[in-house]
């Protein structure tokens, strides 16, 4: 049941948040006198609408999105009412379509940043001083954290009466323990235990010796088996390892609480660094491609391939069965990012292409009056449907091949 419930409230929120965008557009073409005919929530049959004004305002049947109706976007619309030319969109000057195109985007962005400051002030950004790489973490001090089994095979899962306990915690260590020896050989970090450990065999008895609370101490673990992969190869051939049953507690917090002032340079700093994470995935779009098919053809589902609504909505789900409702925020704040991103993307049908054809119009027209020629006027949309339509099929294919590895063989983050 609470995953259901996660799955509605992620989707609603999403709902939400792409119908503020369709209001973006439509408060800023208000605002500057345009004529906004249409407001709807959900595409198909009308299931409920008011006018007021010369705006319907309405809710569909098919809750996938919204959209709203400006009269003229573009000069080749035949269904402008002659009265209503003066107030035609493509008649405005290009910095006030600018700002209605990219309205929508700076909603979403605007939901994010809220969130995050929201996040900041009470549950924390992630540390930017926290170990990241795995060259950081192999230098922090090999203070450890039990776990509670250890799992036979080369996965994430969550313990089953069928596996090994920790034998960490069989030799009565505790969380906290800084390790400092085993079988004699020094300790001086992470890293250092790491390939102590690799370098023993599964059932060997380690003698440990660790500090706790600032007191020496010594024990023995029989140590356990699981799969692993070379350390200096993590995608290499999986092996047969020893392990303790232990895992790190890093010197520094994993996240960082801030003041409501300091909270603002917090999540613009965040934000920064969310954008450059965004453009690097959109990059690599299209060579995620053929690991979906995979995904879809019954192979392993790549954690780091897209996703779609559908999984993102899956993903809020297991964040409100397991509690993670900060997971679930920051699920809402990388997809609004994302959309916000995406659509300013200088490509028809997306608003950034419309913002694109104007700025283009713009400098084509400074251009020809400085060399003395007519000015070309508007671009034709109809020469560039084509184009549109080649645009709204490959983004249409990709929808679908995400949707369908979202059903099929989605990402989880959670066992159930």
């Amino acid at each position: 049941m609470a995953y259901l419930l996660g799955v509605v409230l992620f989707a609603l929120a999403i709902l939400i948040s792409v119908s503020l965008h369709e209001a973006g557009h439509m408060l800023t073409a208000k605002a500057f006198g345009m004529k906004v005919t249409r407001y709807f929530v959900g595409f198909g049959p009308t299931l409920w609408s008011f006018k007021r004004g010369e705006t319907e305002y309405g809710v569909k049947g098919i809750p996938l999105g919204g959209f709203c109706k400006i009269v003229g976007m573009t000069p080749q619309d035949d269904d402008v009412d002659p009265a209503d030319e003066p107030r035609a969109m493509w008649r405005y000057p290009v910095w006030k379509r600018t700002i209605v195109m990219s309205a929508g985007s700076i909603t979403h962005f605007a939901l994010a940043l809220v969130t995050l400051w929201v996040i900041a002030v009470t549950a924390g950004l992630p540390n930017p001083d926290f170990p990241s790489t795995e060259a950081e973490i192999r230098k922090e001090p090999a203070v450890i954290q039990l776990s509670k089994c250890v799992v036979p095979e080369n996965t994430l899962r969550e313990c089953t009466t069928a596996d090994p306990a920790s034998p960490a915690a069989q030799a009565q260590l505790r969380d906290g323990d800084r390790i400092t020896a085993i079988n004699g050989a020094p300790i001086a970090d992470y890293g250092q235990l790491l390939t102590t450990l690799r370098g023993l065999k599964p059932g060997d008895t380690a003698q440990i010796a660790y500090v706790r609370d600032g007191q020496p101490g010594s024990t023995s673990a029989v140590l356990a088996q699981t799969q692993r992969p070379p350390l200096d190869d993590p995608k290499g051939q999986v092996g047969a390892v020893a392990a303790l049953g232990v895992g790190l507690v890093p010197s520094t917090p994993t996240r960082v609480t801030y003041g409501p002032v300091g909270a603002f340079g917090a999540t613009a700093d965040f934000t920064g660094e969310m954008a450059v994470n965004t453009f690097e995935a959109m990059k690599r779009i299209p060579q995620k491609v053929p690991a979906l098919w995979t995904a879809i053809t019954g192979g392993e589902r790549d954690m780091d391939t897209p996703i779609s609504v559908v999984g993102a909505s899956r993903l809020g789900g297991e964040a409100v069965e397991n509690n993670a409702w900060l997971l679930f925020f920051m699920l809402f704040v990388s997809l609004n990012f994302f959309i916000g991103v995406f659509n300013l993307l200088p490509l028809l049908p997306l608003d950034g292409g419309h913002i694109a054809i104007a700025w283009f119009e713009r400098a084509r027209s400074w251009l020809y009056a400085r060399i003395g020629r007519a000015d070309p006027g508007r671009v034709d949309y109809l020469k560039l449907m084509p184009f549109t339509y080649a645009m709204i099929l490959i983004g249409g294919a990709f929808t679908l091949l995400t949707i369908t590895a979202d059903v099929v063989n989605p990402i989880t983050l959670f066992s159930r």
